[in-house]
């Protein structure tokens, strides 16, 4: 399928470079690993245009600014990286789109820097990676607490979509883990964290303050819509300390969407979709971390959605997210 608009494209900068050794594999990959989420030119869209790939949104990699300990770095690194990105945007406008990179250690220059991202370089919403630390290695804050209301507040404003993306829990926090670290990264910790974070979001009464919140997560919903009836029977009986007003699993289907991301099989696909809609869901590849051919052929050939679903997940949906003028 041509035309295809992707969500999940990552990119790096020199200061956020040497995160993403560890996901480069066999270290006789890094020097091509580090050329390709360092591009936003030609090899990208080589790649964008041998799979099909119309539009691609960019964002900074993972962990980034949340893995900064020092809130004035983090914001002196997340404007460096928003504005990689929007010189990228602006050499080609027609295929790149771009979420911001936010330093969520203060709510306040997390809003800031998003205001300044939407309404003066014409960003698409946020990609923020998980938790952050701030001060102390040992630290995780997440986004439900009160303190981020305020944040929630600028981003309903604006009314663009966050993108909440995983990362690796921090080792001090990981003890479930121990002799086992490749669970703690893309196999499986990855969706451990973005789940527990999202549904967070849905048990803290944030969707109640701020209704038309969209929130965008990846991998096929980070196993979320797999256990969503499952979470609301239960959930019957054992509602401790939730606040939301409405079944949890009515936040998520409202306020929630889905990319597949580097999730590219059929029976997850079909029941998510059975889940969700067609509505609700969107291509996405995950590069580099991901292969845009791997994601292309996939959903090119996949035969668990009509032509018509391919066109609307492949495409139009993400035109109408994002109000993008491709047409």
């Amino acid at each position: 399928m041509k035309g295809k608009i992707a969500l999940e494209e990552h990119a790096a900068i020199k200061e956020t470079l040497e995160q993403t050794r560890s996901f480069a594999g066999d270290s006789g990959r890094w020097d091509d690993h580090a050329e390709q989420i360092l591009d936003l030119g030609n090899r990208r869209l080589e790649n964008m245009d041998a799979t099909g790939i119309e539009f691609a949104i960019q964002s900074l990699n993972a962990p980034g600014i949340q893995a900064i300990l020092d809130e004035k770095e983090a914001i002196r690194v997340a404007k460096k990286g928003n504005d990689t990105l929007a010189e990228a945007v602006a050499r080609h406008p027609k295929r790149y789109g771009a979420f911001a990179a936010l330093p969520m250690q203060s709510p306040d220059a997390a809003s800031l820097e998003l205001t300044r991202c939407v309404k003066e370089l014409g960003f698409k919403g946020a990609m923020v990676n998980g938790f952050t630390q701030k001060d102390t290695d040992d630290s995780a804050i997440y986004y439900d607490i009160p303190e981020y209301r305020s944040f929630w507040a600028t981003v309903a404003e604006l009314d663009v979509p966050f993108y909440l993306h995983p990362r690796m829990q921090i080792p001090s926090r990981a003890q479930n883990y121990e002799g086992h670290p490749w669970l703690m990264s893309a196999p499986w910790g990855f969706a451990v964290e973005t789940s527990i974070h999202a549904l967070r979001l849905c048990g803290s009464g944030l969707f109640e303050d701020y209704p038309g919140l969209k929130v965008i997560i990846g991998h096929l919903g980070e196993f979320i819509p797999h256990a969503l009836w499952r979470i609301d029977a239960r959930m019957a009986y054992s509602p401790r300390g939730y606040r939301g007003d409405r079944p949890l699993g009515e936040y998520f289907l409202n306020n929630f969407v889905v990319t597949t991301s580097g999730f590219f099989n059929d029976p997850a696909f079909k029941n998510t979709l059975e889940v969700l809609g067609e509505d609700r869901v969107f291509f996405s590849a995950d590069y580099p971390f991901e292969s845009m051919q791997d994601a292309a052929d996939w959903y090119d050939k996949t035969s668990v959605i009509s032509e018509e679903a391919r066109l609307k997940i492949g495409r139009t949906n993400a035109i109408k997210l994002f109000n993008l003028d491709l047409d």
